[in-house]
């Protein structure tokens, strides 16, 4: 699938849509405010059980089911790619380096640097907070490419190329820069009248774990993002 291409797409489960889906994967748009696996409160409203039942067709004693490969935060919308198998899952986190992904963001402000790489040491506190340190052997390193794409008044659309993948990554990088994700309640502004978080993973490219084909799924920017982008 060439780059850009808008896949053919379906409905399914929790309003996600499916992209692609084959015997060894399936790739999926996650919408926000959805969780990608469970936790200790919430079970079952997560991308994760919803493909589970998805893929069993309803029948709970069904050996189908759906490996996690990574994440995203609950608040964060975009492409999420899901293993059918525990080989296919080792695959594709094996390759998980020379996976390329990149994110809208909506953020505050302008950046001086048109196009740049945020990089610094994150570290996650007790209170699950993450922050950059100066201490290398406390925190993660972390690189974060980004580029403008257009502003308004006092916002910025950036693209985002996601170099290392750690917990909130990009909302911690643009935030400590003075120019927080709009919408972010932990580590940005109060938005008053925004309803989401104004970050979503818009395309992936990686290997398939069986033929090895590059595949690369890409959303174009989401019709909500660009409504709440004029509206700002």
């Amino acid at each position: 699938m060439s780059k850009g291409k808008r896949p053919t797409r379906k409905r399914q489960p929790g309003g996600m849509t499916i992209l692609h889906e084959d015997k060894d994967i399936i790739v999926v748009v996650k919408p926000a405010g959805l969780l990608t696996i469970a936790t200790e409160r919430e079970k079952t409203k997560t991308a994760h059980y919803l493909l589970n039942d998805y893929v069993r067709k309803g029948n709970a004693k069904s050996r189908n089911r759906v490996y996690i490969v990574h994440r995203l935060d609950k608040d964060t919308s975009g492409i999420l790619i899901f293993a059918k198998s525990e080989q296919a899952k080792k695959y594709l986190q094996g390759n998980w380096p020379d996976t390329e992904k990149h994110y809208l963001g909506i953020v505050h402000g302008h950046l001086t640097a048109k196009e740049a790489t945020i990089t610094s040491h994150l570290f996650q506190n007790k209170a699950q907070r993450v922050y950059s340190t100066n201490d290398p052997g406390k925190g993660k390193l972390s690189h974060t490419d980004y580029k403008v794409l257009e502003e308004s008044e006092g916002f910025s659309l950036i693209d985002i190329n996601l170099l290392t993948g750690r917990k909130h990554q990009i909302r911690v990088h643009f935030a400590e820069k003075g120019h927080p994700i709009v919408g972010d309640k932990k580590y940005g502004n109060k938005d008053r009248g925004v309803k989401r978080l104004a970050l979503h993973a818009r395309s992936i490219s990686f290997s398939h774990p069986f033929n090895h084909k590059t595949m690369t799924f890409d959303t174009g920017i989401p019709d909500d993002f660009a409504r709440l982008f004029r509206k700002l």
